[in-house]
């Protein structure tokens, strides 16, 4: 119910605004540029290996697919998170008008989305996203999300959380590899 508020609203907008209409007045679809052929190169199943701040190690699954007319990359994750099965999803897009990556990410173990934005460097070949989301406490949370991608079939992810003080403390380390058809 409220996607199909959300839909309409956002829709509804568009039309009215004019903030994306064509000379002939119809809507503009925007379309993948650069940025989101960076993103399709995830498109797979990877397995994980997950390092939590304890030092264990467990393994994981993700699998990538682009979606909505090749926009955004959907992301579906099955693993374990201190003994516990944990389930995530994101969609990841780049926003042209901002200049800037964006996602969000929902899971097993938050009640709240954790909403992000970042940028890719090209000569490090990392991605670095900072967003937040409801903590343990309830409270807000601050998070930093680096993607260093290796070459085409390993990328490390590293997420910190940032205490009220501006000190980052690393929450985990995903070693991902591309699985082979």
């Amino acid at each position: 119910m409220l996607q199909r508020f959300a839909f309409a609203t956002v829709w509804g907008m568009l039309l009215v605004g004019g903030s994306v209409l064509s000379q002939e007045g119809a809507p503009v679809a925007p379309t993948p540029g650069p940025e989101h052929a960076r993103l399709k190169k995830h498109e797979g199943t990877w397995d994980a290996v997950i390092t939590e701040q304890d030092g264990k190690k467990t393994k994981g699954e993700m699998v990538y697919k682009m979606e909505c007319a090749g926009l955004w990359l959907a992301s579906d994750f099955k693993g374990e998170h201190m003994g516990k099965p944990f389930f995530g999803k994101g969609l990841d897009s780049y926003d042209a008008a901002k200049k800037k990556y964006t996602g969000v990410w929902v899971d097993s173990w938050l009640t709240s989305p954790l909403a992000y934005e970042g940028t890719y460097d090209d000569k490090q070949k990392t991605l670095t996203c900072h967003g937040e989301c409801g903590g343990p406490d309830g409270k807000p949370m601050k998070m930093k999300m680096v993607t260093t991608m290796v070459d085409d079939d390993h990328e490390t992810f590293q997420m910190f959380m940032i205490g009220p003080d501006g000190k980052e403390m690393k929450a985990a380390t995903i070693e991902y590899a591309r699985r082979k058809k």
